[in-house]
């Protein structure tokens, strides 16, 4: 089981790593496929390789990788949870569903797996299921800046207002520091013609280091 969440970590380091050029990416690779040349059975070294190949969005590649592991083991917790990626950014939507069903069938209450699942519902229009479980996610980690801050971007997109700024503001008490829960809070806020509530998160941000420039368009639309 160490095997599987460090094989989580690496890739969860290798798709925040998008400051890397093309070149070293495409560099990394190939390097990951002759090492998997001399162990082509190794699970560690193929999820490796599809870690990269999902930095360069070589989508069928990762998946290929995600397949052959989970023929040899059905259960391997990372390649479900990264097919269910892989398989979402190719529009099939019902077999990332599955993935992620079978995954908490393995790890009930997975966190990611269990946000994975509710933004996908969202994405495919099945909303009452991706309410619930949204919801069944804040209650069981009520700690969770991340679960209030999804609740409010699934809020946010249904024109739920008061209840996505509710939630985005519970997300920047558990996460001060987190600029987007913010920059969400401010534009919901301006919709809801919360003129002077918009005004100071936008302050906040600057004073937290970001570009007044970058905010001109959400400044302007306080005038």
């Amino acid at each position: 089981m160490r095997k599987v969440f460090l094989a989580i970590a690496f890739c969860a380091v290798a798709l925040s790593a998008s400051a890397q050029s093309g070149k070293v990416l495409r560099d990394s690779l190939a390097k990951a496929v002759e090492t998997l040349s001399f162990y082509p059975d190794s699970t560690d070294l193929r999820l490796k390789k599809a870690g990269w190949n999902i930095m360069l969005e070589q989508w069928q590649y990762a998946r290929d990788e995600y397949d052959y592991i989970l023929r040899r083991n059905p259960k391997n917790v990372a390649a479900l949870f990264y097919r269910a990626y892989v398989n979402e950014r190719q529009g099939r939507y019902n077999f990332a569903r599955l993935d992620y069903e079978n995954l908490l069938s393995i790890v009930p209450g997975h966190f990611e797996a269990q946000l994975g699942l509710a933004l996908l519902n969202q994405k495919d229009s099945h909303y009452t299921e991706a309410m619930d479980q949204i919801n069944s996610l804040v209650s069981q980690y009520p700690d969770s800046a991340t679960a209030y801050a999804a609740r409010g971007g699934i809020e946010k997109e249904r024109g739920m207002l008061e209840l996505a700024q509710y939630d985005y503001s519970k997300a920047i008490a558990l996460a001060p520091d987190n600029t987007d829960y913010l920059l969400n809070r401010a534009d919901i806020n301006i919709l809801l013609k919360r003129k002077e509530e918009a005004r100071r998160d936008l302050e906040v941000l600057v004073r937290k280091g970001v570009p007044r420039l970058s905010l001109a368009d959400l400044y302007r639309k306080l005038k």
